[in-house]
Order: C-alpha cells, then structure tokens, then sequence
C-alpha cells in the first residue's frame, strides 16, 4: 500500500503537535496503528522534550557547575516523562486520530484486529498441529 510520507520538515511538525494535510491521514493511521506504534510514541514524547531538557541541562552544569547533578535529574527527567507518555499512549493516539476524522477508539480497534490475526496465524502454525 503506496502512503505518502511527509518530508523531515512536516514530520517534526507532526511530532510536537501540528496537524498534516489530509493527504498523509493514511500515513497518520499506520504511523498509529502499525506494529511499533507504541516506540514510535515515545519517541514523539521525548523529542517533544528534547530541546527543554538539552537547555536545563546545559544550565544545570554551566550555572550549577555540577555535571553529575546536571545528569542525574535530566535522566530522571527522561524516565518520568517516558513513563507519563506511556501511560497516555493509547488515549494520545487515539485522539491523533480523531482529529484526523477517524472515529473515537478507531486506532485501537485496528490494532486489535491486526493482533487477533497475528494470534490466529500462531494458533493456526503451532497450536493446531500445523508445525
């Protein structure tokens, strides 16, 4: 299936928030629905904070003059804010979606087929006899 991409330029965009065209809502739903959605989100989550960390960062250990601390709290940073965007990663995408005129729950339903398929195809291969 032939999805256009958007450039690198509307793909940041894309990951802190705007909204592409609707010629990429094809590319909005597998960017949502495909196997490593959920890495894919967190990947979005922590480049959103990537540039306020990198500044706190820089300040801690310039101003601060203690690297080590510098270090220690935008680790911790990155693990609280990973572990918030993962709590959130369904309802998240699921309203991405939305607003690109998809039903609500529509990327989870998608997910859940494609999973119950896979799972079909594995009971079929090694639960019924087939291996």
């Amino acid at each position: 299936m032939s999805r256009p991409r958007p450039n690198p330029v509307l793909w940041v965009y894309y990951q802190f928030g705007g909204m592409l065209p609707q010629r990429y809502r094809d590319w909005v739903l597998h960017d949502a629905t495909c196997r490593t959605w959920v890495l894919r989100v967190l990947v979005r989550g922590l480049l959103q904070i990537a540039p306020l960390g990198a500044v706190l960062f820089l300040a801690l250990g310039v101003f601060g003059g203690a690297w080590p601390i510098a270090a220690g709290s935008l680790l911790l940073g990155v693990l609280v804010v990973g572990r918030v965007v993962l709590t959130n990663a369904v309802d998240s995408v699921d309203a991405r979606l939305v607003r690109y005129g998809f039903g609500p729950g529509h990327g989870s339903a998608v997910r859940r087929r494609r999973d119950a398929a896979a799972a079909e195809r594995y009971r079929a291969v090694w639960r019924d006899g087939g291996g």
